[in-house]
């Protein structure tokens, strides 16, 4: 049987983007002014992750912003790194980096040196979505926005 080619959802990842940017206005709704928050996320082992959103840089249309967690929640699992593109204009949020790895493509050829799957940056922006909204569900600030 033949394989069939990777085809993107537009449509769909539209959608996650749009998602997306409305989850981080939840958790940084003064993004215009706020230069940074950190804030903790309660684990079912009873620690908390501590994970600090960051402005990079400031556009008229867009904002660059870096999400990190302080400290792995344990041995096995790394920390999430995250670099967004936010985009004010059409009110989308997108993975633009994940764990150092930059210039994400839309579609991949699988298989790749890199082993990345063919829907690499969708699956990322998915699990965006899931990391914002567990942070929504189970987060508390710990310190309060810094203003620039």
């Amino acid at each position: 049987m033949p394989k069939r080619k990777y085809k993107i959802d537009l449509a769909g990842q539209m959608a996650e983007c749009e998602a997306n940017y409305a989850r981080l206005m939840q958790l940084l709704p003064n993004m215009a002014a706020v230069d940074q928050c950190r804030f903790a996320v309660e684990q079912p082992n009873g620690r908390s992750a501590h994970y600090c959103i960051s402005v990079v840089e400031r556009c008229k249309y867009t904002t660059m912003l870096e999400l990190s967690q302080s400290l792995p929640v344990s041995e096995w699992a790394g920390a999430p790194d995250f670099s967004l593109r936010v985009y004010h204009d059409a009110k989308m949020a997108e993975v633009t980096a994940f764990q150092g790895r930059h210039r994400l493509q839309p579609r991949y050829e699988y298989p790749n040196q890199q082993m990345l799957h063919c829907d690499e940056k969708s699956q990322l922006n998915i699990f965006l979505g899931e990391w914002l909204s567990h942070c929504l569900a189970y987060g508390r600030v710990l310190e309060r926005p810094s203003f620039s």
